[in-house]
Formats: C-alpha cells, sequence, structure tokens
C-alpha cells in the first residue's frame, strides 16, 4: 500500500481552487514550473494501458498537441495489466496504470530489456466506495472489513458474517431489509487488483458482483440502483452518487474521500504512467517533454479538473530525477 507519508508529502501543497469534482479544495504547487516549449519534438504519443487514467492520458495529450501541433497521439484504456505488455511489444511509450506492475510482469519486461522499467508518479487518486446519493450510509460509513463482506466470498478481513442487505451494515427502517447490488471492475482493471489486495484483503470476489468495462459504467450502474455499491477513482464521481467514508478497522474513525483528508484515507494511491528508459541514456524529446508537462503547473492543474489530487513540487522533482530529467 502507498506509505501514508508520501501521499501526505504529494498532497502537502494542496489549497484552494473553485473548479473541477474537488471544486473549492485543491490547487497545484505553486513552485512547479509554467512548461516551456523545445524544439526537435516529433512523433507519436502511444499510451496503452489503465481505464482509470485514460482522461488523464487524453488530457494531458491534449495539451500537448496544443504546443506541438505536428505530435500524433494514440490513447488506449482497457485496464492496467494491457499496459506491461504493450510496453514490451514497444507498442506503446508509456503505460498508464492504477496499480504498480506485478513481480511477474515486471520480470517480462526485464527479461526482454534486461532492466526494469520506471514508474512514474503522476497524481493522487482515493478509490471511493460509492452508493445511491440517497443512501444514508453514506454519513454513517463503513469499515474495510465491513465492504470486504460485502464484495467478498472469503471475508479474509475477519467479519463474522456476510453482508448482503443494508441492515446487515447498520442501516435501520426502508432500508434494513434493502438487498445490496454490487457493482465493479473486470479483470484486467488495476483498480480490480488494488481493490482486491486492499479491501478485500486479497480475497475473492462474490459472484454476484457486476463487473463493468470501464469506472464510469460502474458509477453509472451505482447511480440508477438505490440499493447499489461500487468502487471507482474519486475523478469518476457525479452528483447522482455519495462516497461512504471508510474506517481501517471497526471503531476507527471513517475518514471521507476528500482531499483533506488523503494523508489518512485508506485506499489512497498514486496514479502511475510507466516508461522504458534504458539505464545511462537519456529518454527521447517526445516522452521527456511529454512528462515534463505533466509535472508541469498546466499539468497539474489537469489533474484536479479530472476529480484527482496534485503532486507537491517535491514529488514531481525526485519523480523527475528518477528518469534523468530535471525539473
Amino acid at each position: 500500500m502507498i506509505k501514508v507519508r508520501n501521499i501526505a508529502a504529494a498532497a502537502a501543497a494542496c489549497a484552494l481552487l473553485a473548479t473541477g469534482p474537488v471544486a473549492g479544495q485543491v490547487k497545484v504547487d505553486d513552485k512547479l514550473p509554467t512548461y516551456e516549449t523545445v524544439s526537435g519534438v516529433a512523433g507519436t504519443i502511444k499510451s496503452v494501458g489503465s481505464d482509470t487514467l485514460n482522461n488523464l492520458m487524453t488530457l494531458w495529450a491534449e495539451k500537448f498537441k496544443e504546443k506541438y501541433p505536428s505530435v500524433q497521439v494514440e490513447i488506449e484504456g482497457k485496464g492496467s495489466s494491457t499496459a506491461p505488455p504493450a510496453l514490451i511489444a514497444g507498442a506503446s511509450n508509456f503505460g498508464p496504470m492504477s496499480r504498480a506492475m506485478k513481480d511477474k510482469e515486471m520480470d517480462e519486461f526485464e527479461k526482454k530489456f534486461g532492466y526494469k522499467p520506471i514508474a512514474v508518479q503522476t497524481s493522487i487518486d482515493m478509490l471511493a466506495v460509492y452508493v445511491h446519493k440517497d443512501n444514508p450510509i453514506a454519513k454513517a460509513g463503513l469499515s474495510l472489513q465491513q465492504v470486504d463482506a460485502m464484495f467478498s466470498a472469503t471475508r479474509k478481513g475477519g467479519n463474522s458474517s456476510d453482508i448482503g442487505t443494508w441492515g446487515d451494515a447498520g442501516l435501520s427502517g426502508n432500508w434494513a431489509n434493502k438487498s445490496i447490488s454490487l457493482y465493479g471492475r473486470n479483470s484486467a482493471s488495476g483498480t480490480y487488483g488494488y481493490f482486491k489486495k486492499h479491501a478485500l484483503f486479497k480475497g475473492d470476489y462474490k459472484d454476484s458482483v457486476k463487473e463493468q468495462p470501464g469506472s464510469s459504467s460502474v458509477v453509472q450502474g451505482v447511480a440508477s440502483d438505490l440499493g447499489g455499491v461500487g468502487y471507482s477513482g474519486l475523478g469518476y464521481k457525479t452528483a447522482d452518487v455519495a462516497t461512504v467514508p471508510l474506517a481501517k478497522k471497526h471503531g476507527d474513525e471513517a475518514i471521507p474521500a476528500s482531499p483533506e483528508s488523503v494523508a489518512d484515507y485508506p485506499l489512497a494511491r498514486f496514479l502511475l504512467v510507466y516508461v522504458n528508459k534504458q539505464p545511462g541514456k537519456d529518454l527521447d524529446p517526445l516522452r521527456r517533454e511529454f512528462l515534463k508537462l505533466i509535472f508541469s503547473k498546466e499539468g497539474q492543474e489537469v489533474v484536479v479538473k479530472d476529480g484527482y489530487l496534485p503532486v507537491s513540487y517535491d514529488i514531481a522533482k525526485k519523480t523527475l530525477a528518477g528518469v534523468g530529467i530535471d525539473i
């Protein structure tokens, strides 16, 4: 799981800005540079990977194309598991992922190239548990053990019994006997894997989870289902759903999925873009400048507008240094 101190440092510069789904709460670090164009940039941005990052990659690429009109863009977002093979095959030059590469994926890459790919921490997501906007559980909150008992057949989180109705989750009145409808992602999704690891304690999903092809489909399903619950990135929040505060364990305070709570929120994660960089060699101008744009003020403003959280100057500097770029 992401180290809390890293997330806290990454979000330390967040202040106030009245735009986007996190309106009135976030702005980018003032120390981040304004992007300046350079000569010699040409080619095609080929991005294959995460659906969660699909909008961000598209917005960054559109911003980049404004700077370099001759650059072509090809973006495909079918799931994080599609990123490693595309990088290995040379079918992409950027591999966005909403989870870290698995050891097997890293090994396959290293077997091909003789070195490991580099993960670039572009932004922060708070993986939210969504319910219908009228569901009172959004005020009461849930523990991760309860979430596990809703979504998992194995209940490795330790909850004593299955949770199949909203009464089982603690609601009363008209909600007590209402069945819970489960919405989630398919197995190609990094969000599916992240949720399985951190919310289901590496347990198995119930067969009753309605697997959706994209993050927005999960939210749309919950929005149209009074008893629905699902998980998706914070950037996909709409007015028709509510996010549920989450506690790490029974008895702990439930933490809302809000920017000011990112350091303590149990399902906060970095959104990653993997690149193939040979040790001792510089990135080509196209990839170098695209990454510099991501970590510019403009690039991180795109992060905020898309509903995610920007990284701090310190995280940006450290991340770019990892691929041989000075901020």
